[in-house]
């Protein structure tokens, strides 16, 4: 009985050990069922099968334990594997494996170090760190990556392991990873290779803060992990290669696109302009045609600086700027742009200047006023625009030279005298566009030097631009312009030709006339203004009879009085008849005196400071250099008109109311 009752009792404990086990009960059940069979009072005989059936059932609880914890690790792995199939960026994907490593292993901290492609170490992740800071010497240079733990790794060729950093002397310890382990509190450190064949792109670093033996199974867990690290690391360094590779084929073909159309844009610009040219248009259709596709204000100005042509008046523009980018424009061939002022908004807009050629021959400059930075493509247009300008000028140049012999039979008919036929005159003028009713100045102009051959061909163009006529006499080049300001006139012909041919040109002009019969008179006064410069030495001057002064009162045929007296002491009249005061009766005694105050004050019974103060008040009106000999001479003479004149005019008043008023006046 006893023997079955012990066979019995085994039986039943055998049976509660393997119920247990199905269980897969934690050990501390089984360490109960045996600690109750003590209790019980069971002899040695029976406990000690009891026993040895629970030290075999834990070791099969722990096996199968094992076992499904390698499964986990390999589903985890598995897991892995897919996610890093996905599309990741390189930080990404290692964020990815960092964490994945500290579950596998159940770390205290994970990170990722990769050589950069200047061989450095580079910290790309890390994760359960307290400093943030990487287990390789981040930053050192490749000589120093055989120190370290990492350094152990390149000596066995594999995954390295210590279970107490600080304390282990298998490898050179480095300072400043000595000084993270000490910061994270870490004792077990294991770092793995992330490796595709021979060559390692970086370590994968584990740590944990209790000292502990890394098995061989879990390394084994590691190291497919690092090397799905490796693989990926590549596949996604690859990918952002190809996606930057990919975004510069993006950016060159928009830039592509962008000059392209940008191209046509100019194309068509250029097309628009030349259109203009050869359909006859003239410089300001060009101009405003250039000055919309730049969106900015155009001047067209030749090579004496005279504005031709312009969209719009510039604000503030810096000539001499202009002038000096005009120098540099022509010496290199192309556009430049003029420096920006001290006080410039440097986002604001530009100023440029393009060199007007033909051959060797300037003519002119196209000053550009850009709301907007101009970029290559639109100096590119820029040049085309200046371009167009030099062929309308070289067409226009030739139409005038075409036309040169009727324009010229023109003028020459109408500087003969008398005139012929003068309503044949106006109708062949209406025929060439010319208005000979509107104002209209003549200039006459000589080459000091030289073949006239150049100034001949330049007075047609120039004479054709300017919408007036031209023609030779007497080895001079006489031009009838439309204007008023005979003095501009000369000033601006002598500042285009003198350049062109290289010496000093004499240029005489006269006028304005107002009729056709006008133009033989103001011929005959710019040829005597020219001469009474020759006679004077002035030549190579420009000028005008008004120009002249009392000269020109003399060489005027219409002998301008009136004009003469206006200009000279016009403001001191005007004072003296809105005041009712006596600066002319002064300046006349002052004269009378000598220049002398005092006998002034005495002729006019006036204290001396009177005329002082009169005579302050005259420099105020006539200017300050009223006294200096040019013009001093020019206010007596108009003194002593103004005083005949008035005389004259007494005389008449008293004739026209008879013979005794004449006789009282005497």
């Amino acid at each position: 009985m006893a023997q079955h009752g012990t066979g019995g009792s085994g039986s039943v404990d055998a049976l509660s050990v393997l119920e247990l086990l199905a269980q897969q009960a934690p050990p501390e059940r089984f360490a109960e069922l045996l600690d109750r069979a003590r209790e019980a009072g069971r002899p040695p005989a029976e406990l000690a099968p009891l026993e040895r059936a629970v030290h075999l059932a834990t070791g099969v609880s722990q096996s199968l334990a094992r076992r499904e914890q390698r499964a986990d690790a390999i589903d985890a792995l598995a897991d892995t594997a897919r996610e890093l199939t996905h599309p990741y960026d390189l930080d990404g994907l290692l964020r990815l494996v960092v964490r994945r490593a500290r579950r596998l292993l159940d770390l205290d901290l994970a990170c990722v170090t990769l050589r950069d492609a200047h061989g450095v170490r580079l910290l790309h992740s890390s994760e359960g760190g307290l400093t943030g800071q990487g287990l390789d010497p981040v930053g050192c240079p490749a000589a120093l990556e055989r120190e370290g733990l990492g350094g152990l790794v390149h000596a066995l060729g594999g995954p390295a392991w210590t279970e107490d950093y600080l304390t282990d002397d298998r490898f050179p310890h480095l300072p400043a990873v000595d000084r993270v382990v000490r910061d994270e509190g870490l004792r077990a450190v294991l770092a793995v290779p992330l490796r595709i064949g021979d060559t390692v792109l970086g370590l994968l670093y584990g740590g944990d803060r209790r000292a502990r033996r890394f098995a061989d199974g879990e390394l084994a867990l590691l190291a497919p992990l690092a090397d799905l690290a490796a693989v990926a690391t590549e596949k996604a360094g690859l990918l952002d290669q190809t996606r930057a590779e990919v975004t510069e084929l993006e950016l060159d073909s928009s830039r592509a696109r962008t000059a392209l159309t940008r191209m046509r844009y100019i194309s068509a610009a250029h097309g628009r302009m030349m259109n203009l040219v050869l359909s006859g248009g003239d410089l300001l259709g060009v101009a405003k045609a250039a000055g919309d596709a730049l969106d900015a204000l155009v001047l067209v100005r030749d090579p004496g600086g005279r504005t031709l042509a312009a969209t719009g008046e510039p604000v503030g523009l810096d000539e001499d700027a202009v002038a000096k980018a005009s120098l540099d424009a022509h010496a290199g061939g192309r556009p430049v742009r003029t420096p920006a002022g001290p006080d410039a908004d440097p986002g604001g807009g530009q100023t440029w200047v393009a060199p007007v050629v033909a051959g060797s021959e300037d003519l002119g400059v196209l000053v550009v006023t850009a709301a907007t930075p101009l970029t290559g493509e639109d100096e590119r247009l820029l040049e085309l625009a200046a371009q167009s300008v030099a062929l309308l000028l070289l067409m226009q140049r030739s139409t005038a030279v075409a036309e040169g012999p009727v324009r010229d039979e023109l003028l020459d008919d109408l500087l003969a005298e008398p005139q012929h036929a003068p309503q044949q005159i106006a109708q062949r003028a209406r025929r060439l566009g010319i208005d000979l009713r509107k104002p209209h100045v003549l200039v006459v102009a000589r080459p000091e030097g030289g073949e006239q051959g150049r100034a001949v061909v330049w007075a047609s163009s120039y004479a054709y631009r300017m919408g007036g006529l031209k023609t030779v006499q007497g080895g001079c080049i006489v031009l009838l312009l439309p204007g008023v300001d005979a003095s501009a006139a000369a000033r601006a012909v002598s500042a285009e030709l003198a350049p062109l041919l290289g010496h000093p040109v004499s240029v005489g002009a006269a006028g304005p006339g107002w009729s056709p019969d006008s133009v033989a008179r103001l011929a005959q006064e710019a040829m005597r203004c020219l001469d009474a410069m020759s006679a004077l030495g002035g030549a190579g001057a420009a000028a005008s009879v008004e120009d002249l002064g009392f000269l020109g009162l003399l060489l005027s045929d219409d002998h301008d009085v009136d004009g003469f007296i206006e200009s000279a002491i016009g403001p001191v009249l005007d004072y003296d008849a809105e005041r009712f005061t006596d600066l002319t009766r002064t300046l006349e005694a002052y004269f009378a005196s000598g220049g002398s105050p005092t006998n002034a004050a005495e002729a006019l019974h006036v204290h001396p400071n009177t005329v002082s103060r009169r005579l302050e008040r005259i420099g105020e009106l006539l200017g300050a250099e009223w006294q200096k000999p040019g013009q001093v001479l020019e206010v007596q003479l108009a003194l002593r008109l103004q005083r005949t004149r008035d005389v004259l005019a007494r005389r008449r008043a008293a004739l026209s109311t008879g013979p005794r008023a004449a006789r009282g006046e005497e």
